[in-house]
């Protein structure tokens, strides 16, 4: 690429890593299906019930019974209602869950160590060097496969690469229980064909710019320069010049530190008065302080997010000098930032708070003395 009189070398492609992405099938929705096998072929919807909740929450996920209704996690449990009312909501038992993910994640252990947890259901795995010195990474995933299905009694699905980009990638082309192979032979094709919307981390809003620019597959992608993918994107159009080449070269990291801790609600009949607002931010906010607590983190950034009922949202953050843990204090600075931001009669569809800047509660404020107050300086 020349900028100028400047000539940079095209990025390279590391190939010789083996990668793979386990994602476990409509993972919470499974379980309760194990737990209780008259659930089986019906639609079953993890939120609960709206008639509950008088239409507020949101699905955590949904089986593949309920996902041919359209129902899909991070719905709000009152649409997922509508669209299909007979489907059994459960309101979740996370315990359980957790519980079963650290029995699957045994099992990678089995095979390798450097293993980065996305989530409960999902982790990237580097079998490149591993603890049975297999050599395919395609037998290794099979493995693993098969070790959860008898053990765990739940489907997976794997993507094997040699990046964690086309992993991800893979892993969800064949649901449930599939398994895709992605070889460097035959990354950029795959990539060229696929549908911009399937590159992972672009959203409806950037699919829509992307659009714009007639960019509707991988192919479109690849003919664009770098230089104008950056200027009208940022760093996600740095990122994706590389990705739709085949390149990214992030290791699968062993420790994942939290970089935020947060909660959301999603209301199916929209919030329209003071009163309702700062009840459900008191809320909100006692719940991201259990999180923390449970993380035995604090942090010193605030987030507000507003979505109204036009799907209009806004966010405001505010940093401040010390540390916040405690719910009030956090419902404090959510309720100054509402009255920056808050419009109420757009109607309030989601609220949300995050913690952010977060260090372990082993990190304190401490104020320094910088003179003694007994003397005359």
């Amino acid at each position: 690429m020349d900028i100028g009189v400047l000539r940079f070398d095209e990025p390279k492609r590391d190939t010789t890593r083996k990668i793979i992405h386990i994602d476990m099938d409509a993972f919470f929705a499974s379980v309760e299906e194990r737990e209780n096998p008259d659930l089986k072929g019906k639609p079953v919807i993890i939120a609960r019930h709206p008639k509950e909740t008088g239409g507020k929450g949101v699905v955590a996920t949904a089986n593949y019974e309920a996902r041919k209704y359209g129902v899909h996690s991070a719905m709000s449990a009152q649409k997922a209602y509508e669209l299909c009312p007979h489907g059994n909501f459960i309101s979740g038992h996370y315990d359980l869950y957790r519980e079963i993910s650290a029995e699957v994640r045994s099992i990678f252990e089995r095979y390798t160590d450097t293993i980065e947890p996305l989530s409960l259901d999902e982790a990237y795995l580097d079998v490149t060097v591993n603890k049975q010195n297999l050599t395919s990474a395609t037998y290794i995933a099979k493995l693993i496969q098969r070790d959860i299905w008898q053990e765990v009694q739940l489907t997976s699905s794997a993507g094997v690469s040699y990046n964690k980009f086309i992993a991800k990638l893979a892993s969800d082309y064949h649901k449930p229980a599939g398994i895709t192979v992605i070889p460097p032979d035959e990354a950029l094709d795959f990539l060229r064909k696929l549908p911009i919307e399937k590159f992972y981390g672009v959203g409806k809003k950037t699919v829509e710019k992307m659009h714009d620019l007639s960019i509707y597959t991988g192919e479109d992608l690849f003919q664009k320069n770098e230089m104008e993918l950056i200027q009208r994107f940022g760093r996600m159009g740095y990122s994706l010049y590389r990705k739709v080449r085949g390149i990214d070269n992030s290791p699968v990291r062993v420790s994942r530190e939290r970089k935020s801790v947060g909660r959301e609600l999603t209301y199916g009949k929209n919030l329209t008065t003071e009163q309702e607002v700062l009840s459900e931010l008191r809320f909100i906010a006692n719940k991201v302080q259990i999180s923390l607590q449970k993380n035995q983190k604090h942090g010193k950034t605030v987030v507000l997010k507003v979505r109204y009922s036009n799907f209009e949202t806004a966010t405001k953050r505010l940093t401040l000098p010390n540390y916040v843990k405690n719910g009030e204090e956090i419902f404090f600075h959510a309720q100054n930032l509402w009255d920056e931001i808050g419009v109420l009669d757009r109607g309030i569809r989601l609220l949300g708070i995050t913690v952010t800047n977060l260090d372990p509660l082993a990190y304190e404020n401490i104020v320094l003395p910088l003179w003694d107050k007994e003397t005359d300086y």
